[in-house]
């Protein structure tokens, strides 16, 4: 039905109207319509919450923010407790090869949101780095640290 994702399977449901099919997002608590992007991203904030233990009130999606007098969306954000934030997910479809540009995307949002931590996912391909912002730099890890690491 939909591309098959290098992420943990979960528990979706979905809703048909007018021809169009949406899924429940967990943390807008409404139906969105599917998109390949949605899919990842569902994927993505599901894995969070489900295998990294990120409780669902820390998580943010599909937000607006200005970047030099520029309007963009962020696909996920997670807060740390005392509302510092901890990660920026950027997904893309997984029909997207992930490049140097959207590195460059997520860290444009992060010279505004100055999170900690970084995640860009095609859904079949993740990527994570940690943020040195005193060198200006980012680190990849093999994964993204758990809650309770936090």
């Amino acid at each position: 039905m939909f591309q098959e994702l290098n992420f943990p399977k979960f528990e979706y449901r979905f809703k048909s109207t007018e021809n169009k099919v949406s899924i429940f997002d967990v943390i807008r608590k409404k139906f969105i319509i599917l998109q390949p992007e949605e899919w990842v991203r569902q994927h993505c904030v599901h894995y969070l919450i489900n295998e990294k233990k990120y409780p669902k009130s820390l998580i943010n999606v599909e937000k607006e923010l200005t970047i030099n007098g520029l309007k963009k969306r962020y696909d996920i954000v997670v807060f740390n407790p005392n509302g510092s934030i901890y990660l920026i997910v950027e997904c893309k479809s997984h029909s997207i090869k992930i490049d140097q540009k959207t590195f460059d995307q997520i860290a444009r949002y992060n010279l505004t949101l100055n999170a900690e931590y970084l995640m860009v996912t095609n859904g079949i391909n993740h990527y994570y780095c940690q943020m040195d912002t005193e060198a200006e730099r980012y680190t990849f890890l093999k994964d993204i640290p758990d809650y309770t690491t936090l």
